[in-house]
């Protein structure tokens, strides 16, 4: 007996889940689209990507789809065109309870620009390129310089993961120019000079170099007394002092443009810096360490 109503419970279970489907499947053929919600799930706020940009990557659906039946919207092939776009990280598209499609991105969040020859391009936390057009910018540093399989643009990010953990120093650079992989040149919004850090190594004790220097001397000297400033070498602030003064107009986040250009000398020698003319600052590193290039 037992058995016999095992059996009849389990084919009307099989019946009702039969017409349950069916029901649900004639009900989605025939239900409207309720419209489309975009949410963009940028955390710091870049608005690198926004929602009225994918809608356009998606045409005119956002603006038709209320009249649209459900069964007609694909959102897998949403997912597939949105996927595509290299400063997207993943999407998900979905049908909510209420018949809306619902569009969730997480948009890949870029780091720094890097002009390199007659390319430009973003990159991100993690190095990965992220074309550059009209549609999409985002306020990042600036990184010039002549890349190759050897010295990538990726090898001055942890500079830049630097410089974004520290909310003074972001503020006050914004162009990092890479002469070569140990003469890495920065151009603060100050005016009158530019900073060359040498390579990547021991970052923390350079800056510490550069912001005393910052506190205790340039206030004194003036911020165009020197045109540029060094802690490429371990132990030291190296300076060299300015010939002539700025004209007033230079911008001075273009030091490229400025009537007199920065010592190359100091800005890219190495082991042979003693036969450079220039002006050292006492500023020693914490705690002091022998004098050789870091």
């Amino acid at each position: 007996m037992k058995t016999i109503l095992r059996c009849i419970v389990s084919i009307a279970l099989i019946a009702y889940l039969i017409m349950a489907v069916t029901w649900s499947r004639m009900q989605a053929s025939t239900a409207v689209c309720s419209g489309v919600e975009i949410v963009v799930n940028d955390s710091i706020r870049s608005r690198f990507v926004t929602g009225k940009e994918i809608a356009k990557e998606i045409g005119d659906l956002p603006g038709y789809a209320d009249s649209m039946l459900l069964s007609e919207i694909n959102v897998d092939s949403i997912e597939r065109i949105l996927s595509r776009i290299d400063k997207i990280e993943d999407v998900n598209c979905v049908v909510t309870t209420t018949g809306k499609i619902r569009i969730s991105v997480n948009p890949l969040q870029p780091v720094a620009r890097v002009f390199d020859a007659d390319k430009s391009y973003y990159i991100n936390k993690a190095g990965k390129r992220i074309s550059a057009n009209a549609r999409y910018h985002s306020d990042v540093p600036i990184i010039t310089g002549h890349f190759d399989s050897v010295f990538k643009p990726q090898d001055i990010l942890p500079l830049v993961n630097y410089l974004n953990n520290d909310s003074a120093w972001n503020s006050l650079v914004t162009y990092i120019k890479a002469e070569n992989p140990r003469n890495i040149i920065l151009v603060p919004l100050i005016h009158g000079h530019v900073i060359n850090i040498g390579d990547m190594n021991d970052l923390d004790n350079k800056f510490y170099r550069l912001s005393r220097a910052y506190r205790e001397v340039l206030p004194v000297k003036g911020w165009d007394y020197y045109d540029t400033l060094s802690v490429k070498w371990r132990g030291q602030l190296v300076a060299t002092r300015r010939a002539k003064r700025l004209h007033h107009a230079v911008n001075p986040i273009d030091y490229e443009a400025e009537q007199e250009a920065p010592d190359i000398g100091t800005m890219l020698s190495g082991d042979t810096a003693g036969q450079v003319n220039r002006s050292a600052i006492g500023i020693p590193e914490k705690p002091a360490q022998e004098n050789k290039q870091n």
